[in-house]
C-alpha cells in the first residue's frame, strides 16, 4: 500500500469486537483510523454518518474506507451527504433492508424509523470493490449484485463465508489487505 493512504475503518452496528477482522486489520495497518463507536442513539443513522464526517475532518491526505456489514450502508448515506476527495472503498458484506433478517438484528422496519432507508442508489463518486458472500444470512447474492450495480462497485465474489464475522468463522480476513491494494493504486 502507498505510504500516504489512511484507512478509515467503517464498523457495522456492532461496533468495535475485538477478534473481527477489521478490528485485527486496524491492529497492523500503519496508517489507520477507526470511526469510535457511538454512545447513545446507536440506531441513529444521522449519528453514525456525522461520525465519520467527523473522523474524516480530522484526517489529511488520501483515505480509504474500509466498511463491514452496516458500515456499508453508512458510507453510501454518507457519500451522497458530504463530498471529500475518498481514495476508494472496501464494502465488505452489505445487508439488504428489503430481506428477513434473524431475530438478533434490528429489523429492517426499526432501520427505517432511525434513517437508514430508502439506501442512497446513486453511484458512488470513488472507486469501490463490493465484497460479497454467496451464504450470507443478511443478503442474498442477487441482493449484492444489484447493490454493486446501482453504486458502480466491482463486484468481488468471496465464495461462501456467511456474513464474514467471528460468527461465520473470520477473525483475520488477509483478502482485505489485498483488495485494499487494489484500491491504493
Amino acid at each position: 500500500m502507498k505510504d500516504n493512504a489512511t484507512i478509515l475503518i467503517v464498523p457495522g452496528l456492532r461496533d468495535h469486537v475485538p477478534e473481527h477482522w477489521q478490528t485485527l486489520l486496524a491492529a497492523r495497518l500503519p496508517k489507520v483510523r477507526s470511526v469510535p463507536p457511538l454512545t447513545e442513539n446507536k440506531l441513529s443513522l444521522d449519528a453514525r454518518v456525522e461520525a465519520i464526517q467527523h473522523e474524516l475532518e480530522s484526517i489529511e491526505g488520501p483515505v480509504i474506507l474500509v466498511a463491514h456489514s452496516a458500515g456499508v450502508l453508512m458510507v453510501v448515506h454518507w457519500a451522497a451527504r458530504h463530498q471529500r476527495p475518498i481514495r476508494g472503498a472496501l464494502l465488505a458484506t452489505p445487508p439488504d433492508l428489503e430481506a428477513t433478517w434473524p431475530a438478533n438484528y434490528p429489523t429492517p422496519e426499526t432501520l427505517r424509523e432511525h434513517g437508514w432507508s430508502p439506501l442512497p442508489g446513486q453511484r458512488l463518486p470513488f472507486p469501490s470493490l463490493l465484497a460479497a458472500s454467496r451464504n450470507d444470512h443478511l443478503a442474498s447474492p442477487e441482493a449484492a449484485r444489484h447493490m454493486a450495480a446501482q453504486w458502480g462497485s466491482t463486484l468481488v465474489d468471496l465464495g461462501a463465508v456467511g456474513h464474514l464475522n467471528p460468527a461465520s468463522g473470520f477473525g483475520d480476513w488477509p483478502q482485505a489487505d489485498a483488495l485494499i491494494r487494489v484500491l491504493d493504486h
